[in-house]
Formats: C-alpha cells, sequence, structure tokens
C-alpha cells in the first residue's frame, strides 16, 4: 500500500529530531560497511604509487582521494569500520553479559556475593583505564582479541553497579514477593520478572557505550596499542595521515569524520532511547 504524503509529513512531524539523525548518521555508516565488498572489491589493500596523495572529488575512481600508498580513501573507511563496529558491538555485548550478571546476583542475593562483586568493582573504578590498558597490553600483546577483552574487563563494572541498584529497587516490590510467595524460584524470578524490568537502562548503556568504545578503539590504535597496523582501522588512518596534515588534509579528516558522524549518530540514538524509555515521560 502506497504511503501518503500526509502521513510521511506527520511522521517527520511528530518524529524527533535526534531520531532522524542518529538513523541516518548509524544506518548511513553501517550499510557502507556492511557492503563494503560489494562496493570496494578489496581495494582497502589495493596499492596505485602513481595516483598517490590524489586530492578528493578529482576521481570517480578515488572520490575522497588516496594516502601516501595510492590506497582509496573511502575504501579504507569502509574496511577500517568493519573493525570499529566489531569491536564496539562484540566488547559491549561481552561487558553486558558479565556485568549484568554480576549486578543481578549483587543485587538479589546481597551478602557476601553483594560485598565480593561490589569490591572488585572499586577497586576497577579506582584504576585509570589508560594505565590498565598499557599495562595489559604490554603483557599479553597488541591484537583484536586484546583489545575487545580489555574493553568487557574495563567496562562490566558499569552494568553490575547499573544493574544492581535497579535490581535493589526491585527486588521487595509486591509482584516479586507475590512469586516469592507462590513458590516462582529463583533463577525465574531474575530473569523472567526482574530482568525485563531493568532492561531499559542498560539498553541504552549500551547504546551510548559502542559510541564510547569506538572512540576507544580509535584512540588506542592511533598511539600504536590497538589493532595491527597491517589493518585498516579509523585510528590507524589517523596516525598514517598525521604527517601529511598540511600537504594531504583528505588522508586524516576523512576518517575523523566517519568517526564523528558514526559516534554522533550512535549518542543521538542513545539520548532518545533514554527519553523514550523513561517510565517518567509523558505519553
Amino acid at each position: 500500500m502506497a504511503v501518503s504524503s500526509a502521513t510521511r509529513i506527520s511522521f517527520f512531524r511528530h518524529t524527533p529530531l535526534e531520531l532522524i539523525l542518529g538513523i541516518i548518521f548509524t544506518a548511513g555508516m553501517v550499510l557502507l560497511v556492511v557492503f563494503s565488498d560489494v562496493i570496494f572489491r578489496g581495494s582497502a589493500d589495493m596499492m596505485d604509487l602513481r595516483a598517490r596523495l590524489l586530492p578528493p572529488f578529482v576521481s570517480l575512481k578515488h572520490i575522497l582521494g588516496t594516502d601516501p600508498l595510492g590506497r582509496d580513501v573511502l575504501a579504507r573507511i569502509a574496511a577500517g569500520g568493519k573493525i570499529s563496529l566489531i569491536v564496539g558491538i562484540l566488547s559491549v555485548g561481552g561487558a553486558t553479559i558479565v556485568g549484568t550478571t554480576a549486578g543481578l546476583i549483587a543485587g538479589y542475593f546481597r551478602g557476601v556475593a553483594d560485598m565480593i562483586l561490589m569490591r572488585i568493582a572499586d577497586v576497577q573504578l579506582a584504576m585509570p583505564f589508560m594505565l590498565m590498558a598499557l599495562t595489559f597490553i604490554a603483557i599479553v600483546g597488541p591484537g583484536l582479541s586484546v583489545l575487545i577483552s580489555l574493553m568487557i574487563i574495563a567496562q562490566w563494572v558499569q552494568y553490575a553497579r547499573l544493574v544492581r541498584g535497579q535490581v535493589l529497587s526491585l527486588r521487595d516490590r509486591e509482584f516479586i514477593q507475590s512469586a516469592r510467595a507462590i513458590g516462582v524460584g529463583k533463577g525465574r524470578i531474575i530473569f523472567m520478572h526482574i530482568l525485563p524490568n531493568i532492561i531499559g537502562p542498560v539498553i541504552v548503556l549500551m547504546t551510548l557505550n559502542v559510541a564510547n568504545n569506538i572512540l576507544l578503539e580509535s584512540s588506542l590504535t592511533f598511539v600504536g596499542l590497538g589493532v595491527d597496523a597491517t589493518i585498516p582501522s579509523w585510528g590507524g588512518m589517523l596516525a598514517d595521515g598525521r604527517t601529511y596534515v598540511q600537504s594531504a588534509w583528505w588522508v586524516s579528516v576523512f576518517p575523523g569524520f566517519a568517526i564523528m558522524f558514526t559516534v554522533l549518530g550512535l549518542n543521538l540514538l542513545g539520548d532518545w532511547l533514554r527519553d523514550y524509555l523513561d517510565p517518567t515521560r509523558e505519553k
């Protein structure tokens, strides 16, 4: 069925601008990354020294120009986006699972489990992230899996403390007491009655942390502590282009724009989700 122009106008009129922009920025980058192999056919690593440092918008073959080795900047942005999204999604997923589980256990069972988990969380929160990253990478060595593991270790605490606070506010509510009274098991109470009621804030935190982890991956790779230099990544492209800022600004500026718009889109979506899932908002 065709959508009338009045319906489309009504949609945009009643949809928050931050949601529209967030979807545009995030979906645009995700589509570019997902279909990069089809669009560019492996040209991210193809070198053409005859076309090195080609300015943007001069050749249809290299719309955003080329880097010092003659590699297509747009193709490398798309390839680098895979690394950033993989790191962002997997690290947030792992931290969410570990932190949510710890928070549920600490908040519901209290006692010794709560004391041990929260003291571990307090100690970890007292450690500067960069110091922990330097120590961890110095011991284990750099790499994609190491970077993801580091972010999981660093961020599970956020989810644990958030979930614990939410569970403490729910564990003695009437519907939980009623479930206990009729003999519902602890596991079922936790995962079927408590978890669905606290998932909103967790989803918001996940959205914001994906954006944060993309920035962290780019920053660590920029200083040589992230993914291998042979793998295309946004942070690596920024590092490669810093010596060409005056003579070939596009080598570093366009990857910087990719990071900025992706993070901005995710933050806008996170802000909208926070407002939308707020139980006190007006319907």
